[in-house]
């Protein structure tokens, strides 16, 4: 079965600084339970990492209730952070980590991040948490699935976003067909190319799901997450709409757009 959930890159201005009341995690939570969704990725959220183990159940007893999911995600090999994230899938229950090859600070070899690979799988395998590479223009996709393939584990696999790939000159479909048979974990948002004023280059950003560049149905055919019990989860790349309060109603709208796209198309399956 795939599921569909929600990041909190569906969140993303409704959690920042940048509005007058910032969404909470319990919040989000409760937003997504609100719009019957089973999923919840905690992606990229570092401050999450200092919290305590009675903080880390507390959430996970809020998510209990609410019957949702989550997941985790963040960025990095480091073998301590990694076991810093299993530690935190523990507590939360949470069966998937994504994270992806660098961090600000830290940018492995392909043959260091095999070593780190090596390092950190046997520890996940054993507590049955999949580790989910993420697609991104910052290391090319032949590269990363040359890294990911020398690991058969079903414990390791790919974080498939394709949209993110395009900034590397890499077309979606081939960054699919390139993934597909390793993809443990789907992010889902539309983009498109817009020209600028005085067509002066381009804007690359988030459009409503269904009206942009995502080959949707050909991601899918190629994946099969149905099959393979694959959550797909819910992203946006929102351009800040001028002010606080109809940027976070459009934020609201394409989410919404989203995850009633998603669920069409698994009433089509």
């Amino acid at each position: 079965m795939s599921r569909i959930g929600l990041s909190t890159y569906a969140f993303f201005w409704r959690m920042s600084s940048q509005v007058p009341n910032p969404l909470s995690l319990a919040q989000m939570l409760e937003q997504t339970a609100a719009l019957d969704v089973s999923v919840f990725q905690i992606c990229d959220y570092p401050a999450i990492e200092s919290w305590t183990d009675a903080q880390l159940q507390e959430l996970r007893q809020q998510a209990d209730a609410l019957g949702i999911t989550i997941e985790l995600g963040t960025r990095g090999l480091g073998t301590e952070h990694l076991q810093r994230y299993l530690h935190m899938a523990r507590i939360l229950d949470a069966r998937v980590v994504r994270s992806m090859f660098y961090t600000a600070s830290h940018r492995p070899s392909l043959e260091e991040a095999a070593q780190l690979i090596e390092a950190i799988l046997p520890q996940y395998a054993r507590q049955q948490v999949r580790l989910c590479l993420e697609t991104y223009e910052q290391v090319k996709t032949a590269d990363m699935m040359s890294v990911i393939n020398q690991f058969p584990s079903p414990w390791l696999g790919v974080c498939l976003d394709p949209a993110n790939c395009v900034a590397g000159l890499e077309l979606p479909e081939q960054v699919i067909a390139n993934t597909a048979a390793r993809v443990g974990n789907l992010h889902i948002k539309d983009f498109a190319f817009s020209r600028r004023d005085g067509w002066v280059g381009f804007t690359y950003a988030g459009c409503l799901m269904g009206e942009g560049l995502l080959d949707y149905d050909r991601m899918i055919a190629s994946v099969r997450p149905a099959e393979k019990g694959i959550n797909q989860i819910v992203e946006h790349w929102l351009p800040w709409q001028e002010e606080a309060d109809l940027t976070c109603q459009r934020e609201a709208e394409w989410t919404l757009r989203t995850v009633e796209f998603l669920r069409s198309k698994q009433a089509q399956e």
